[in-house]
C-alpha cells in the first residue's frame, strides 16, 4: 500500500499572535523590534514562536520573491511611542499585518518626527505604507518615489499615481456639524489635528489656513466649515488628550464669546476638550456640547458616551495590506474609499437658553 507523506503546513505569524495573546501586529514587531514593545511581550512572542517552530520570515520565501527582504514599511507622523497611544493607528496596523502576512511580510514602523528622511532614505523595505494625517506626506512620496518602492496611502492627497485608501472626511465632518446646528447651536469652534509640517499650536488664521499641508486635517476643517464658515479652530500638535485639554482651555477661556458646542477633530482631542469643561466647571453637554471623530474606546471617558464618527480603521489597513501583496505579486492594486458612520451619544444637546 501506497504511503503518502504530507508536509505539514507552515506556522504563520497570526498563530504565533494566537498562541501569544497579542495582535499580529504585535507580533510583527516583536520580530522587527520596532515599537514599543515590552520586553516581557516580546519573550512572550518569541516564546509562542519557539513552541509552533516559526522562525519569523522565511529566507527562502524572501529569495523566491526575487530577493526581497520581507518587510513593509509604515512611515507615521508622530514618534512610535506616540503613535502607540492612539487606537486608530493602532487598528490600522493591525488590518495591514492581517493582510501583509499572506506573504510571510514584516511590519517596520517609521515616523516622520524629527529629522527620519535618511530613515526613509536606506531603510529596507519591499513597499510602504503611508500614513497620510502626516503634513510631511509629499517629502515623504518624493523619497520613496526615487527608490521605486510601491507606495499606498492611507488618507492624504499624495498624488495622482499614488494608490490611496481614502476616508470621507469632509463629508463625514459636515455631518457632525448639521447635527450641532439642528440643535440649535450658532457659535460652534473647531479642536484641530496638526495643521503644518511644524506641527505648531495656536488658532488657525486665513493665512495659516492657505499654508496647511496635512490633508485630513483640511478636510475635516472644510467639512465644518460648510456649515459653520466662521467657526473659530484651533491647531494642536496631534491626536493626544493633552492637546484636547490646551486647545479646549484655550477656546473657552473668555465666558462672553464662548461656544455653546466644540467639533473636535479625534476622539482623543474630544476627550481633552471634555476635561477641560470639567476643570472649568462646565456641565457637558448642559453648557457645551462635544462631537469627535474616530469611534474609539478612550480610557477614562465614562459616564460619557461621546458623539463622535466613527470610521473603520481596521478595514482601512486591511484596504491598504490587500494593496501591497497585489502589488508585490504583479496584481492591479484597486483604491478604495471608506465612509464613517454617526454616531449619537450623550455628549451633545440643545443650547442652553
Amino acid at each position: 500500500m501506497d504511503e503518502t507523506i504530507t508536509t505539514p503546513a507552515r506556522p504563520t505569524l497570526a498563530a504565533v499572535a494566537r498562541l501569544a495573546g497579542v495582535s499580529n501586529s504585535t507580533a510583527s514587531l516583536a520580530f522587527s523590534g520596532t515599537g514599543p514593545v515590552s520586553d516581557a511581550t516580546r519573550d512572550r512572542v518569541l516564546a509562542a514562536a519557539k513552541e509552533l517552530n516559526y522562525a519569523g520570515p522565511d529566507p527562502r520565501a524572501r529569495s523566491l520573491r526575487r530577493g526581497r527582504s520581507g518587510i513593509v514599511g509604515v512611515v507615521m507622523e508622530e514618534r512610535v511611542r506616540d503613535a502607540f497611544h492612539d487606537p486608530i493607528k493602532i487598528a490600522m496596523l493591525d488590518g495591514i499585518a492581517q493582510e501583509i502576512g499572506v506573504i510571510d511580510a514584516g511590519l517596520l514602523i517609521l515616523t516622520d518626527a524629527g529629522d527620519t528622511a535618511q530613515r526613509i532614505d536606506d531603510a529596507p523595505m519591499d513597499a510602504v505604507v503611508l500614513i497620510g494625517c502626516s503634513p510631511r506626506l509629499d517629502e515623504s512620496v518624493a523619497i520613496l518615489r526615487q527608490r521605486g518602492i510601491p507606495l499606498v496611502a492611507i488618507e492624504g492627497d499624495p498624488a495622482d499615481d499614488v494608490l490611496t485608501i481614502g476616508q470621507d472626511n469632509r463629508d463625514a465632518s459636515r455631518i457632525a456639524a448639521q447635527h450641532l446646528a439642528d440643535l440649535g447651536h450658532e457659535r460652534v469652534a473647531i479642536v484641530a489635528l496638526s495643521l503644518d509640517r511644524d506641527r505648531t499650536r495656536g488658532p488657525i488664521t486665513p493665512e495659516r489656513l492657505a499654508r496647511g499641508t496635512s490633508n485630513t486635517t483640511l478636510a475635516r476643517l472644510a467639512g465644518a466649515h460648510d456649515v459653520f464658515p466662521d467657526a473659530p479652530a484651533y491647531a494642536t500638535r496631534g491626536s493626544f488628550v493633552e492637546e484636547g485639554l490646551r486647545a479646549a482651555h484655550a477656546l473657552l477661556a473668555d465666558p462672553a464669546s464662548r461656544p455653546t458646542a466644540i467639533i473636535a477633530q479625534s476622539d482623543l482631542l474630544a476627550a481633552g476638550v471634555i476635561r477641560a469643561a470639567e476643570e472649568l466647571e462646565l456641565a457637558v453637554p448642559a453648557d457645551l456640547s462635544v462631537v469627535g471623530f474616530d469611534g474609539v474606546r478612550v480610557d477614562g471617558l465614562w459616564p460619557y458616551d461621546l458623539t463622535t464618527l466613527v470610521q473603520p480603521a481596521v478595514d482601512k489597513g486591511r484596504a491598504a495590506g490587500v494593496a501591497i501583496v497585489d502589488m508585490l505579486d504583479g496584481r492591479t492594486a484597486h483604491p478604495a474609499t471608506f465612509t464613517s458612520v454617526f454616531h449619537l451619544g450623550n455628549t451633545t444637546a440643545p443650547p442652553a437658553g
